[in-house]
């Protein structure tokens, strides 16, 4: 029986990206869970340097395990979007974005951490928490500030890091992302 754990089929996403020399970060709900309160989630992301020179070896490293859309992954590399990779063992969807679509990907991509889940995930990169709360901020925005998933995650972060929190980067970052005013919000509910 395969693992079906969100953190095993994430590291063979990961684990092509590093044999191809390609930065990445996971993000999303996977890393809330650890920078913030857990909570579960039936899909990961990850932001990922990918180029066109990438995409015909990390098509063929991932097959057949993931269905792997071409054309699409081809348009996401090109236009900076993302992409969808589904897990045929599991049915679990990893949402690749393509590192340059926001502002700050350089950035959260040159500060992500290493991280080590336990069972047999192997070392894995992540954002930190303030990259996090940012990502989850501007999908708060993005979604019509509607997620009540996307601000309980970035309340969760405030509760668990508090004080660590670089609020200069997310400052700085917020303006960026045009979530200023979010900030702000989640600044006075400390």
């Amino acid at each position: 029986m395969t693992d079906a754990s969100p953190w095993v089929v994430v590291a063979k996403v990961a684990e092509v990206l590093d044999a191809l020399g390609v930065r990445y970060a996971v993000g999303g709900s996977l890393a809330s869970s650890i920078v913030g309160e857990p909570r579960s989630t039936i899909d990961a992301d990850l932001v990922a340097e990918l180029q066109p020179e990438h995409i015909e070896s990390f098509i063929a490293q991932l097959s057949p395990r993931f269905y792997i859309p071409e054309e699409p992954l081809r348009r996401a590399v090109r236009e900076r979007l993302s992409a969808n990779l589904i897990d045929q063992d599991t049915g679990m969807k990893v949402d690749v974005f393509i590192a340059g679509g926001t502002p700050l990907d350089d950035a959260a991509l040159a500060r992500r951490l290493p991280f080590a889940p336990r069972g047999d995930a192997g070392i894995l990169y992540v954002h930190t928490p303030e990259d996090v709360r940012l990502q989850k901020l501007r999908w708060y925005r993005k979604g019509g500030e509607m997620s009540h998933r996307q601000w309980r995650d970035v309340i969760g972060i405030v509760r668990v890091q508090g004080s660590r929190l670089d609020r200069s980067y997310l400052t700085h970052g917020a303006t960026l992302l045009g979530v200023t005013d979010l900030l702000e919000r989640v600044l006075t509910q400390e």
